[in-house]
């Protein structure tokens, strides 16, 4: 399970609207699976089907979450206009087991988050309780 304060959620949820109409996305630092802080990144692709992170940004965070006494423990991006799971292109970049991955919908007119794990290159519903 992963734990997310509500005032980060509706971070989130901030960020995905005021990027529209592309995708925004995202990292999220915190240990033992609660999330401590929120890290808005450089869509590079301003695309409004897919993403890619800022490296130079990716890094930063790395470094301040190291120094925080952090990890990175998600990743997030949002869907502006289809429903809150992965998409083929979102299956095949999930590389990396220990992250999970965050999407938040705003094709509705209440946005939805949901979370996802990759087990045995798959992409499982992943338990999310917003705190």
């Amino acid at each position: 399970m992963i734990q997310i304060p509500r005032h980060i959620v509706d971070s989130i949820f901030k960020q995905a609207y005021s990027e529209l109409p592309n995708e925004a996305c995202g990292l999220l630092t915190g240990l033992d699976g609660t999330v401590r802080k929120q890290y808005a990144l450089t869509n590079m692709d301003r695309s409004p089907e897919h993403f890619s992170f800022d490296p130079h940004e990716q890094f930063r965070v790395l470094k301040e979450a190291r120094a925080d006494g952090q990890k990175i423990i998600a990743n997030y991006h949002s869907h502006p206009a289809t429903p809150a799971r992965p998409s083929e292109e979102d299956i095949r970049l999930a590389i990396d087991p220990d992250i999970i991955y965050i999407i938040v919908s705003l094709a509705e007119k209440i946005p939805v988050i949901k979370a996802f794990s990759l087990e045995n290159c798959c992409m499982r519903p992943h338990e999310i309780e917003i705190i």
